[in-house]
């Protein structure tokens, strides 16, 4: 059904300085992560971006994991990937719910952060999705972030000071 639309993709922004990308991904469908990490690094080396990978044990660690740098390392946007399958129990959406709630916080308080945690039914959907020839939700995520920093360079340095205006 999804396969039949037409989306409009924004261009790649240009960056007239470096850019440095933190990849996080939970490989515990590893061909599906593999994946995703191909679309998402692929998309921002052609941007002229540097990506750095690691691998988390789950997606609820994703977004610990893109707190901590944001607080120890120095990257300028962020992509968290990963696969959730739904399974028998509802723990399918703690995980969705969750990793997908911290992330947004965490775009709320200024960070910019591509989301390409997959969230399907089954297997074939996964695969469908994380094809860097086919949907390439990875390199959508690193696309989202490319645009996040493009915007958050833009507004660097402004402000809208404080108390009155005259």
């Amino acid at each position: 059904m999804a396969a039949s639309e037409t989306h409009y993709v924004l261009p790649l922004p240009v960056f007239d300085k470096p850019v440095k990308l933190l990849i996080v991904v939970a490989p515990y469908y590893k061909d599906v992560a593999d994946q995703l990490v191909a679309g998402a690094t692929a998309m921002a080396v052609g941007c002229g971006a540097t990506v750095e990978v690691l691998e988390v044990p789950g997606a609820l660690e994703v977004p610990t994991a893109i707190a901590m740098a944001e607080r120890l390392a120095e990257f300028d946007g962020y992509v968290a990937l990963g696969c959730v399958i739904r399974g028998e129990t509802t723990h399918y959406d703690t995980v969705c719910n969750d990793s997908s709630r911290a992330l947004s916080m965490m775009g709320l308080q200024g960070l910019c952060i591509g989301n390409g945690i997959l969230t399907v039914e089954n297997r074939a959907q996964a695969v469908v999705r994380a094809d860097a020839a086919g949907q390439n939700k990875g390199g959508g995520a690193a696309a989202a972030a490319l645009h996040l920093v493009a915007i958050s360079r833009k507004w660097a340095g402004k402000s809208k000071g404080i108390g009155f205006r005259a």
